[in-house]
């Protein structure tokens, strides 16, 4: 369908010279001799773009492009005029017009003032469509007491400038609640920056965090803004704060303490207006009684506590969490229709979900993947894993399969011969008990090294000993 223009002018030859121009390029075009008609005529029958002269009878064009913009701030207009004035312009400008142009104006120069508009209009309603889309991501999705109370204290202390520690297992959406504080502090229209404190280098976090200037490290190319520069005006979370160097923590206090950076290798000062939050998995009192961290960072960080509480501790949410995540990704990836039955959502709320919601996120998934029918139910739930082996999977089972009481069952001898003896069947076991804890962890290494019991170093040989591809967190 042809983009649709209005123009508005009271002088006959120039409403059809440009309905002529218009039309030859492709676009409908109507038209009015007033204000008032305009208004009239563009809420009747709607228009991309109104070419509005400065002069009408009546009302004057710039009355009409207020009432224009009243109406809807998106509308798209370009103003003409045979008198104008630098004056005008801006005026015109800055009650939102597009662009302006005056008579007697070229063919080139209307159509590439109108393509232009249209152009911007285009980009910004895409935009505001992936704005909608992230903000769809970030969505707290729940209805259960627990969540209430975290919205309610996000409600009291997102305004303010406190900084907050945002403490919970890993999965439990520690990012979300971040963002929602962000987005209910007068700061919501400055950026969001996130940095992973646990994956970064410790000879990197300096850099990262502060910027570098060129030729201060080996592979300092150029000068580097770091996060805190970034997030200037903004918001900056410290995921994972808890792994950061005790080096690191005493810059990130004088940050704190004196609101001014200093970039690596650099001689000067650079002030800084940040809101810094906080978050961990890690209980951070006995990392200060171990001397892991700084108990004067912790309390410039803890200024407001917030916990955020485990998936099995709502369990009510959790129907609502899948079916969302099911739908959120149908129609990201244009999958035909899905739904949850009865039987499948009872069977997910009983679930331990040691991976919390970055888990139920993953499993959701693999389904919407992976089954075949509208109604996702048990049989899907088990063919994908969800619920242990499908039926009649019990000679192939993996090594370490439970056994009754709780224990781990070793394999029958003819299962143990059938995988190549015990060396194979430990590497099987080993390589299952892996790719299980990434899953858990959403493909958080640190933390399925937490879970393994192993140092992360050592699980990182592991993953390629085994050619295993951790989830996308």
């Amino acid at each position: 369908m042809s983009d649709r223009i209005l123009v508005i002018d009271d002088e006959k030859n120039i409403r059809r010279t440009f309905g002529m121009v218009l039309r030859a390029e492709g676009f409908a075009v109507s038209d009015a001799a007033s204000g008032e008609a305009g208004l009239e005529l563009l809420a009747r029958e709607g228009a991309e773009l109104v070419v509005l002269d400065v002069q009408l009878p009546g009302r004057d064009g710039l009355d009409i492009l207020r009432a224009i913009k009243q109406r809807d701030p998106g509308q798209l207009v370009v103003m003409i005029s045979g008198h104008g004035t630098i004056a005008t312009a801006v005026e015109a400008t800055r009650e939102g017009a597009c662009d302006f142009l005056e008579k007697p104006c070229s063919r080139e120069r209307l159509v590439t003032a109108v393509r232009n508009a249209l152009r911007l209009g285009h980009l910004d309603r895409e935009v505001r469509r992936l704005r909608a889309s992230e903000a769809g991501r970030h969505v707290m999705v729940g209805a259960s007491p627990l969540l209430e109370e975290i919205r309610e204290q996000i409600r009291r202390a997102g305004p303010s400038p406190a900084r907050i520690l945002i403490t919970g297992e890993s999965g439990t959406g520690k990012e979300l609640v971040a963002r929602a504080i962000h987005a209910a502090s007068e700061r919501r229209d400055g950026p969001f920056v996130k940095v992973n404190c646990a994956a970064i280098p410790e000879e990197l976090i300096e850099s990262e965090l502060f910027g570098a200037v060129k030729g201060s490290y080996t592979g300092a190319t150029e000068s580097r803004d770091g996060k805190f520069l970034q997030a200037d005006g903004g918001t900056l979370l410290l995921d994972e704060v808890g792994d950061m160097s005790l080096r690191a923590q005493a810059k990130v206090l004088r940050v704190l303490q004196e609101g001014e950076i200093e970039k690596v290798g650099g001689s000067g000062a650079i002030r800084v207006d940040v809101r810094v939050l906080a978050a961990t998995n890690k209980n951070l009192p006995d990392e200060v009684a171990a001397g892991r961290f700084r108990e004067d960072l912790f309390f410039r960080l803890a200024v407001v506590p917030l916990a955020v509480p485990p998936l099995r501790a709502r369990r009510e949410d959790i129907a609502l969490l899948a079916e969302h995540f099911l739908e959120r990704y149908r129609c990201e990836n244009n999958l035909p229709p899905r739904r949850f039955g009865p039987d499948a959502l009872a069977a997910l709320q009983e679930l331990p979900w040691p991976g919390n919601v970055r888990e139920l996120h993953n499993v959701v998934e693999r389904l919407a993947i992976m089954s075949r029918g509208e109604i996702i139910g048990l049989d899907e739930l088990r063919a994908a894993g969800v619920l242990g082996p499908p039926a009649g999977a019990a000679a192939t089972r993996p090594a370490g399969a439970t056994a009754p009481d709780g224990g781990v069952a070793p394999l029958a001898p003819a299962e143990i011969l059938a995988l190549g003896g015990l060396v194979e069947a430990r590497r099987r076991f080993e390589a299952a008990c892996i790719e299980a804890c990434l899953s858990a962890a959403g493909g958080n290494v640190s933390q399925a090294a937490r879970l393994l019991g192993i140092d992360r170093t050592n699980l990182h040989k592991k993953i390629q000993s085994y050619g295993i591809t951790p989830p996308r967190q």
